[in-house]
C-alpha cells in the first residue's frame, strides 16, 4: 500500500448545539476509490467541507502527502491537489467546454491563447478517453457530460484527491456506467477518490473501501471484500432494517380516475389505465420512457393533445396545475430543489405556498399563527428533523426537504397524489419513512401514482405496475404477476400481451 495522500485525524466540528463531526479519522490512498456513506445529517457534507477548506475543524489535524497542513479555503485545497465535484455540476452555461475546464486557473496570463486552451482541453479529455467538442457552449451538455467537464476541470488542476458528492443521483444507468469508467480511469492514474453515494449497489460496485458515518461519528471502515449491504445499513442506522418497503395490502376503493388513449404529439401516445382509491399504481420504465411526461400531463403542466380523462365519474380537461389542484390532484416533482421548494423560505411558508389564499385575513395579510400551526402539524406528523417551522428549507438535509415537499402537497388535501421519484437522493432510513407514508396515505383512501426508476421500490410498493417504453405503453402487471425480469423485458421492448386482470 502506498503512503496516504490525504489523512483526516481525529477531526471534530460543532455548530451551536449540533456536533456535526466527532473525532473522525479517514485515510485516502492513491489509486483507491474510498466510498463514504451515511444518512442525511450523518456528517458527510461537513467532512467534505473540512477537507476542502470551507470549514475549519474545531479539533483534529489534516495531513497531505505526509505533511500536516492547514486548509483555509478552496484555493489552498486546490493547491494541495484536493478538488470536489457535487451532485449539481457547477457549470457556466454560456462559456465553452474549454473555458469551463480552465475557469479556476489564474496563471494563464491576461491574454487568452485560445488555440492553446483548446488544445490543452482536448488533451485532458483524451486522457479521460472522452470525445467532447471543447469549443461548444456548455449549455447544451447532458448532466453526464457536465460531470465529465467537472472531472476534466479537476484534472487540469493536477488533482491528487478527488471528492465526488452524490455524482450519480440525476444520471441514467447508461450515464452512470460512463461516469464509472471515468472514475476507474482516474484510479488507474493514481488519483485517490472519495465517493459519497446513497445507492448502495453502486457503491459496492465501484468502491475499494467503504466507510460509514452515523451522527457525526465514524462507525466502520472496511475493505469492499468484507462489506455487505445489510452490514452497511446496520452501521448507518444503528439497527437492523428487515423490511425497507412498508406496503401492505389495503382495501381497494371505488374508481377514482380513468385515462383512455392519452396522447401528446412526439412525446407519448395511447396511454390507458385506471387508478382506484386506496391503490398505488406504479409507472415503470427506463430513462426516456416518458413516464414523467404522463405525470406532467395529468397535472396540467404539459397538457395532453388527445385522449380522455375521467375523474370521479366526470370527463375533464386538465389545462393547468391550478385546475388539477382544484380537482384534488397533486404532483410531487422529482427535482425538489428547482421545482418543489423555495429554498430561502422557511418550512412554514413552503408548506402553505399552494394554499396561501386559505391563510389570508380580510386585509390580505397572512395569518402567520394559522400558517405555523398547520406547518407544525406536518413537522410532527412526518418527523421533519428541524427545531421549528421557521427554519429555512435550504438548511435541511435532502430527506427532510423531501418531507417538506410532501407536506406542501398533503396540505392541499388531494384525492390523487402523483409521486415522481419520491426517494431519489435520500438515505435508507428516510426512504423507509417515505414508504410508510405512501402506505398510510393509500390506507386513508388516496389514489397514488408512483413514478420511480428504483425497480425494487416499484415492485414492492405498487398494487399494479404500468410499464412504458419510448412513450408507449407496454403492459400493465398486477402485484401478483409482476417480476423484475418481466418488468425489465417489457421496459426494453418486449410486448406484454396479457390484458389487465380485475381482482
Amino acid at each position: 500500500m502506498h503512503a496516504p495522500v490525504l489523512e483526516l485525524r481525529n477531526v471534530s466540528k460543532r455548530f451551536d448545539m449540533t456536533q456535526a463531526l466527532d473525532d473522525v479519522s479517514l485515510t485516502l490512498y492513491p489509486g483507491e476509490i474510498h466510498a463514504l456513506v451515511g444518512e442525511n445529517g450523518a456528517g458527510k457534507s461537513t467532512l467534505i467541507k473540512v477537507a476542502t477548506g470551507v470549514y475549519q475543524p474545531d479539533q483534529g489535524e489534516i495531513w497531505v502527502n505526509g505533511r500536516r497542513v492547514q486548509i483555509r479555503n478552496s484555493q489552498e485545497a486546490q493547491a494541495l491537489g484536493i478538488a470536489a465535484i457535487y451532485q449539481e455540476p457547477m457549470i457556466f452555461p454560456d462559456l465553452s467546454v474549454a473555458e469551463n475546464i480552465f475557469i479556476s486557473h489564474r496563471d494563464r496570463g491576461l491574454l487568452v491563447n485560445w488555440r492553446k486552451m483548446y488544445e490543452d482541453a482536448e488533451a485532458i479529455l483524451a486522457k479521460l478517453d472522452v470525445n467532447l467538442d471543447v469549443r461548444v457552449p456548455a449549455r447544451g451538455l447532458t448532466l453526464a457530460a457536465q460531470q465529465t467537464v467537472e472531472i476534466a476541470k479537476a484534472i487540469s488542476l493536477d488533482v491528487r484527491t478527488l471528492i465526488m458528492d452524490e455524482p450519480t443521483s440525476s444520471l441514467s444507468a447508461h450515464e452512470v456506467a460512463q461516469l464509472f469508467r471515468l472514475v476507474s480511469t482516474l484510479r488507474n492514474q493514481g488519483v485517490a477518490i472519495l465517493f459519497i453515494g446513497h445507492r448502495l449497489e453502486e457503491v459496492l460496485g465501484i468502491a475499494d473501501r467503504v466507510s460509514v458515518l452515523r451522527d457525526g461519528k465514524l462507525i466502520s471502515s472496511r475493505p469492499r471484500s468484507e462489506v455487505t449491504i445489510d452490514q452497511i445499513i446496520r452501521d448507518m442506522v444503528g439497527r437492523r432494517i428487515e423490511e425497507f418497503f412498508a406496503k401492505s395490502t389495503a382495501q381497494r376503493g371505488e374508481l377514482l380516475m380513468s385515462v383512455r388513449g392519452l396522447t401528446k404529439e412526439n412525446v407519448f401516445s395511447d396511454i390507458s389505465f385506471d387508478v382506484y382509491r386506496g391503490e398505488v399504481l406504479g409507472l415503470a420504465g427506463l430513462v426516456g420512457s416518458r413516464r414523467t411526461d404522463v405525470g406532467l400531463a395529468l397535472f396540467g403542466v404539459e397538457p395532453a393533445d388527445a385522449g380522455q380523462i375521467i375523474f370521479e365519474g366526470r370527463e375533464v380537461r386538465i389545462n393547468s396545475p391550478q385546475q388539477a389542484l382544484q380537482m384534488g390532484i397533486a404532483y410531487l416533482t422529482e427535482d425538489r430543489r428547482q421545482y418543489g421548494l423555495c429554498m430561502p423560505l422557511p418550512i412554514a411558508a413552503n408548506v402553505t405556498l399552494p394554499t396561501l389564499s386559505n391563510y389570508l385575513n380580510g386585509l390580505g395579510l397572512i395569518r402567520s399563527t394559522a400558517e405555523c400551526a398547520d406547518a407544525e402539524e406536518f413537522r410532527q406528523r412526518l418527523s421533519i428533523r428541524a427545531p421549528s417551522v421557521q427554519v429555512e428549507v435550504a438548511n435541511l438535509s435532502g430527506g427532510n426537504q423531501q418531507k417538506v415537499v410532501l407536506s406542501k402537497w398533503l396540505n392541499t388535501k388531494p384525492k390523487l397524489l402523483i409521486l415522481d421519484e419520491p426517494t431519489r437522493g435520500i438515505d435508507v432510513r428516510t426512504k423507509a419513512e417515505v414508504h410508510h407514508m405512501i402506505n398510510d396515505l393509500a390506507a386513508q383512501g388516496l389514489g397514488i401514482i408512483l413514478i420511480s426508476s428504483d425497480l425494487p421500490e416499484i415492485l414492492a410498493m405498487s398494487d399494479r405496475i404500468l410499464v412504458m417504453r419510448e412513450g408507449r405503453q407496454m403492459g400493465v402487471f398486477t402485484r401478483q404477476e409482476a417480476t423484475q425480469e418481466d418488468i425489465m423485458a417489457a421496459a426494453m421492448g418486449q410486448e406484454y400481451k396479457m390484458a389487465e386482470r380485475q381482482p
